[in-house]
């Protein structure tokens, strides 16, 4: 190659270079190892325009975490409890604790939901990386009306697996919160993304107090208690209400926050369809008590079929008039709570 033509190749091979760099950081599929302490991590995230990124109990603040290292600013060490649920896609913990989380928020509690894919295929119109955007928008909407701190992770919907690489992720994550509260998806469900969660939650439930898995997180001191979130699934075991919540206070709220998600409730999600989409303020109006209906049908159900376990926390009396509910199934791998030590971690149950 000629002298002259050294310069341009030079320049050109590290033009390519930083091009190919840049292209790659820029995939919502690149995976970055975490390199320091959960709470020195670096914060690399997305959100819309106008959204509200103040710290508190109260105050939420959502993430789109491009990167594995993103996540929002931890709570306090202020003796108050530190509850974090992870669910599938954003609206999973909504649904299943999105009242558990507005009561415990209420006491000042530091509650946190985890979406573990971006939802990025959730919709029978629109996918990839606007799908995603506008679902953060979504979760962070109903973080605020919850009162509670919410973060997507970087991985694409639908390819959730049960790896190594996303054991060490949930397992930073929960040491990181400094949980007292761990809540999943059981890993018998429908979906792979809903199986795999609760695999992952469940792999991890030692392991968060092992040393030398995950050396740069500090391992906790003392085991969480896990939990699983209500299915009606029946195979190959039917879920067990070991803990009923009456969410009755704060229905209307937790009902706001699920409407707030309007890709997935009001549009339908991936299954839904053009005849969903409200065409002005009146057909949304509309739509929107559709979808307030359903869910308060939905929670009334647990309520119903979980009476027993509503009557036994609660008395008879106040047991009985509880028209909407939240269930959770304490999982065997982790701490097991004595009932005064449930009556502790769910405060707003009556104390007894």
């Amino acid at each position: 190659m000629p002298m002259k033509s050294w310069p341009v190749f030079v320049l050109g091979l590290c033009a390519g270079l930083m091009l190919a760099a840049a292209f790659g950081l820029a995939q919502p599929g690149h995976r970055v190892e975490p390199t320091a302490a959960a709470p020195e991590r670096a914060s690399v995230a997305l959100a819309p325009p106008g959204a509200t990124a103040v710290q508190s109990a109260a105050a939420p603040k959502a993430t789109l975490s491009w990167e594995f290292a993103a996540a929002p600013a931890l709570p306090p060490e202020d003796g108050k409890l530190r509850i974090i649920q992870f669910g599938a896609h954003p609206d999973d913990c909504e649904i299943r604790a999105g009242g558990s989380g507005a009561l415990w928020s209420k006491l000042g509690h530091h509650v946190k939901f985890v979406s573990v894919t971006n939802g990025d295929i959730g919709h029978w119109q629109m996918a990839g990386g606007p799908l995603a955007l506008r679902r953060t928008a979504e979760a962070i909407k109903a973080a605020e009306i919850l009162g509670i701190t919410t973060e997507v992770l970087p991985i694409h919907d639908g390819e959730l697996e049960p790896t190594l690489e996303y054991r060490r992720l949930i397992t930073r994550l929960i040491r990181a919160w400094n949980a007292d509260i761990v809540i999943s998806h059981r890993p018998n469900d429908y979906h792979p993304d809903h199986r795999y969660v609760g695999v992952l939650v469940q792999d991890s439930a030692y392991m968060v107090a092992v040393p030398f898995f995950c050396p740069e997180v500090p391992p906790l001191k003392k085991n969480p208690v896990f939990l699983f979130s209500y299915d009606t699934f029946q195979r190959p075991n039917p879920f067990r209400p070991d803990i009923v919540v009456a969410i009755d206070e704060v229905i209307e709220q937790k009902l706001d926050a699920l409407v707030a998600m309007t890709s997935q409730f009001v549009e339908g999600g991936a299954l839904g369809h053009a005849g969903l989409v409200p065409r002005n303020e009146e057909e949304m109006q509309k739509r929107a008590q559709q979808v307030r209906d359903s869910f308060k049908r939905r929670f009334a159900s647990i309520a119903d079929r979980c009476r027993q376990k509503l009557i036994e926390l609660y008395g008879e009396e106040e047991g009985n008039k509880v028209r909407y509910a939240e269930a959770f199934e304490i999982c065997e791998y982790g701490r097991q709570p004595t009932l005064q030590e449930i009556r502790t971690l769910f405060p707003f149950l009556p104390k007894k």
